[in-house]
């Protein structure tokens, strides 16, 4: 795991590569305690994960794989998603100036998440009955990025996933989000071309650092 750490004006950014889910769940709660008693400025932390499927806590039985395949239930809003290589995870630990308004949050990260796919010529846009950010033309709905956070004691935890070049055959033994009519896709997948997430994480900071910056306290 390696990890590069930048300092924005209110906000600490960790760059870390790949990095187990458990792991990285494990840090947000350090961090998140960290944040709330003081001791730590509001952190954003970008990754990857091996491959994993998590679960949130609207998640239906039908939503799951029917192979048995491992998932883990976290405490996160929404439902059962995937993680993998070729996507960036942000995670923004961050104290709300606003923590009643978890709605106006989740729309900056949309937002900014729609910058960054417009910075590389894919259009995307918000879906008024579903988070996340969309792709939709007339192929269809198609999820570009996911979003499933928990507040507590005004403190934000998981965040959001956008995918750069994923395999996204790992969708197909689950219910995305648990809408059964809607595809996935990535900028890969948009453009018809290779990109990389090296190439997108500085672009993803760009928009997100200062998205967080806004909302933060």
């Amino acid at each position: 795991m390696s990890s590069t750490i930048l300092m924005q004006k209110l906000l600490k950014v960790e760059v870390l590569g790949e990095v187990e889910y458990l792991s990285a769940w494990q840090m947000q709660k350090q961090i998140a305690e960290d944040v709330i008693s003081g001791k730590l400025e509001n952190t954003l932390l970008l990754l990857q994960h091996p491959s994993v499927y998590t679960a949130g806590r609207r998640t239906e039985l039908s939503d799951r794989p029917l192979d048995n395949t491992p998932v883990i239930d976290v405490d996160r809003g929404g439902k059962i998603t995937w993680h993998g290589i070729g996507q960036i995870v942000g995670y923004p630990i961050v104290k709300l100036k606003n923590p009643t308004d978890v709605v106006g949050f989740v729309r900056e990260l949309e937002n900014a998440l729609i910058q960054v796919c417009a910075e590389f010529g894919v259009l995307a846009q918000r879906y008024c009955e579903r988070s996340g950010v969309w792709v939709r033309d007339e192929a269809g709905d198609r999820k570009i990025a996911a979003i499933g956070l928990r507040v507590a004691k005004g403190v934000t935890m998981h965040g959001f996933a956008l995918n750069v070049n994923p395999d996204l055959s790992a969708y197909s033994k689950i219910i995305p989000c648990g809408i059964p009519d809607a595809k996935v896709t990535s900028l890969a997948a948009e453009l018809s071309e290779q990109i990389t997430t090296n190439q997108v994480m500085p672009v993803l900071q760009k928009y997100i650092c200062p998205a967080l910056e806004s909302l933060a306290q």
